[in-house]
């Protein structure tokens, strides 16, 4: 091996000084950790989230001197991915980083969890990635150059009792992950996804003060303990800069190690 390939990597290969980040759903839970990794990284940030910006997130990234846009949209009304690439574009002039965050999880029985329950999930956790990926492509085959990371789950690999359609939608994405790194590996778009474990987020917070419950899901992490959303932002830099090039239709799980027990 070159002594001279080994010099030419430096820290600098995790730097986004310069890029540009969608990252959708970023106003909130998980997404925003993105969002502000991606910002401490030196990347701009653009979110279209359906939820508004209370000043919180806008203030977080644009202390770490780089800028932000927050866009109001639901991703899956009819043209709304395109607009937010166009809008995108015209705020910071380029994308060079997609991540596909936005989603939902309802549960219920089997019986009880109907069409007015599957369809919602597979639209905002399906079928908006898809159409944002697609409009991203259009961008970043020309430029030759892109990242687009899909925010997967423990549910792209286990069943999902009581949320079918969360466990097939996060199962589709996975394949889909693959199957768009296949077609744009040849010019230099990485396609790669993040499978978190368990949090300690607001939506796990009934789940984690229940004794019983909190026991089952640490009995099956190694770490013994439930993740921070810091220890995902490290995944989300590395997927997103120079480091990660030759990283191409992988399922990066961060999950204490969950999956091998």
């Amino acid at each position: 091996m070159s002594l001279n390939l080994l010099n030419e990597f430096s820290l600098d290969f995790f730097s986004l000084k310069g890029k540009t980040a969608i990252v959708t759903g970023g106003n909130s839970g998980l997404g925003q950790a993105f969002a502000v990794a991606l910002a401490k990284g030196g990347a701009n940030v653009f979110i279209p989230s359906f939820i508004l910006d209370n000043g919180e997130t806008k203030e977080i990234i644009e202390q770490q001197g780089v800028s932000v846009e927050i866009m109001q949209v639901d991703i899956t009304e009819k043209g709304a991915p395109a607009r937010v690439i166009a809008a995108c574009k015209e705020r910071f002039g380029r994308v060079d980083i997609v991540v596909n965050n936005a989603g939902i999880c309802k549960l219920n029985k089997v019986l009880d969890f109907g069409r007015e329950d599957w369809d919602p999930m597979i639209d905002i956790n399906l079928t908006a990635a898809f159409e944002l990926s697609y409009e991203a492509a259009k961008l970043m085959i020309p430029q030759k150059s892109g990242k687009i990371i899909n925010i997967c789950s423990l549910f792209s690999y286990l069943g999902g009792q009581w949320s079918p359609a969360y466990s097939a939608t996060k199962h589709a994405l996975a394949g889909f992950t693959k199957a768009y790194c296949d077609e744009l590996g040849q010019y230099n778009i990485q396609v790669n996804g993040i499978a978190p474990g368990y949090y300690a987020t607001e939506i796990t917070t009934e789940t984690r003060k229940n004794p019983e419950t909190n026991k089952r899901v640490l009995d099956h992490i190694p770490a013994n303990r439930w993740g921070e959303t810091q220890d995902l932002m490290g995944a989300m830099v590395f997927l997103a800069s120079r480091a990660s090039d030759y990283v191409n239709g992988h399922l990066l799980v961060v999950d204490g190690g969950y999956l091998v027990r």
